[in-house]
């Protein structure tokens, strides 16, 4: 078979210089406009600039898009028009072709890797911002999901990093709300590591042990032998995309909300570790035998958050203090978090937000997560006060663990809007974080990382 590249992979691939160049420009030149009208102190033109950003990204369709999205999520990361133009930028690739595909997977497994694999999809089952996804199937009969990296991620990541970086400068010149320095320095750290393929093979392991004998979650088996740090092959899980479940009755939409609750929480409060990207594309939900809603498939363990247990102590103290209306105990999970010298004022702006996060877990009761709000104005009263505030008595400068803590929160509130499930939050969070103390945490942090071979948190 013709091995050389297509036209429409030449095309794509000589053209990536290309078009970050394009991208970087046209970043510059928001950059300079904004600087421009400061200079001669003409009126600021926030959508009209924040359109034209979010078109010179849009271009890429590549990781910057998932960060864009990330930062959506957070109330003053951003101007307002800025999220709401970037939120609606989408990070699906098209799949390269299978001349790729054969190059890729032999520069990995060697000149006879289709031997390897008794047979192996020439297309695509799924493509993202970094790689792209092939169904095979083992000699033994195991069908296979192959993982596979695109070429010259690494570049591409560090020049999406790149255009961060001069997003953040454009906020930093908007008198902003909030300190983002510590956000880009966790945004580049994880970024970088969704490319180690290893990595997200051990974390993999690690949740593949944590819920080893949970009927609600599936985690898929790695494939050692067929890995790399650019593919990564793993079991195939069968299963249904959580949308098609929507209609379902009430018990299914709870039970798949259930999973879903746990496959977050109970990793973080009991081994300080997070999924940092509740994406619907990250999960699926697999049936009983009379096609119900059984449980989920978590998918996808390259965005992924280690925590030192003393910030997972933090959050639970957040929880108690707020349930408890315990102001010294707020104050003191903010201080542990790495939020420093805030003012009373900054610290009543922050419990808004936190008020609405913890909100249905605070409630003892069976409810919706939204509780009779309508879900397109879920979160808007609380963001639009902590806007005011901040802008007022800000800024405030957001701790790297924040980021995808946040991320995760607002992840499976969507998840828990689409679904209507009606659930008491308020026990499913006591049940999880139960016998979540520091110094347990911190021996089955250490006693579970080591096992699967992944790098215990940096504070730690």
């Amino acid at each position: 078979m013709n091995d050389r590249p297509s036209d429409t992979e030449k095309n794509r691939l000589s053209a990536r210089a290309l078009r970050y160049g394009k991208v970087g420009a046209n970043v510059g030149g928001v950059a300079a406009r904004i600087a421009g009208r400061r200079l001669f102190g003409l009126e600021a033109e926030p959508g009209k600039d924040a359109a034209s950003l979010a078109a010179a990204l849009g271009g890429l369709k590549g990781p910057i898009m998932k960060v864009a999205q990330l930062l959506a999520t957070i109330p003053e990361a951003l101007p307002a028009e800025y999220a709401a133009e970037l939120g609606q930028l989408q990070s699906q690739a098209p799949p390269l072709g299978w001349p790729f595909v054969r190059r890729r997977m032999a520069a990995e497994l060697g000149p006879d890797w289709e031997r390897k694999f008794a047979t192996f999809a020439h297309e695509a089952a799924a493509s993202a911002s970094l790689g792209q996804v092939h169904r095979a199937r083992s000699h033994d009969g195991r069908s296979l999901a192959a993982k596979l990296q695109y070429p010259d991620m690494q570049s591409a990541v560090e020049a999406d990093l790149a255009q961060l970086g001069v997003l953040f400068s454009i906020h930093r010149r908007m008198s902003p709300a909030i300190e983002t320095s510590e956000m880009l320095k966790e945004i580049s750290a994880r970024l970088r590591e969704e490319l180690d393929y290893d990595l997200e093979a051990r974390h993999t392991r690690l949740y593949g042990a944590i819920f080893k004998d949970d009927p609600l979650i599936r985690v898929p088996e790695i494939v050692p032998e067929l890995s790399t740090k650019r593919l990564l092959t793993m079991t195939w899980l069968e299963g249904q995309r959580l949308l098609d479940y929507t209609s379902r009755p009430l018990e299914q939409r709870n039970q798949i909300a259930r999973a879903m609750f746990r496959a977050w929480w109970y990793p973080f409060s009991q081994f300080g570790v997070i999924h940092g990207d509740p994406h619907l594309g990250n999960y699926t939900v697999f049936e009983d035998g009379e096609g119900r809603a059984a449980g989920i498939n978590l998918l996808d363990y390259g965005c992924m958050r280690r925590f030192a247990p003393k910030f997972i102590q933090g959050v639970i103290d957040l929880y108690h203090g707020l349930l408890r209306g315990d102001r010294a105990l707020v104050v003191h999970a903010y201080d542990t978090w790495g939020f420093g010298g805030l003012s009373n004022e900054l610290i009543d702006i922050l419990n808004i937000w936190a008020t609405f996060i913890y909100g249905p877990m605070l409630d003892d009761r069976v409810r919706t997560i939204a509780d009779h709000v309508s879900p397109g104005m879920y979160g808007r009263l609380e963001a639009f006060k902590v806007h005011q505030g901040l802008q007022e008595k800000g800024p405030v400068k957001v701790p790297r663990e924040f980021v995808f803590m946040d991320r995760a929160a607002i992840g499976l509130g969507g998840v828990f809007l689409h679904l209507n499930a009606e659930l008491n939050y308020h026990r499913l969070f006591e049940d999880t974080i139960a016998g979540a103390d520091l110094a347990d945490v911190a021996a089955r942090q250490r006693e579970a990382f080591a096992q699967a071979g992944v790098p215990l948190p940096e504070s730690s």
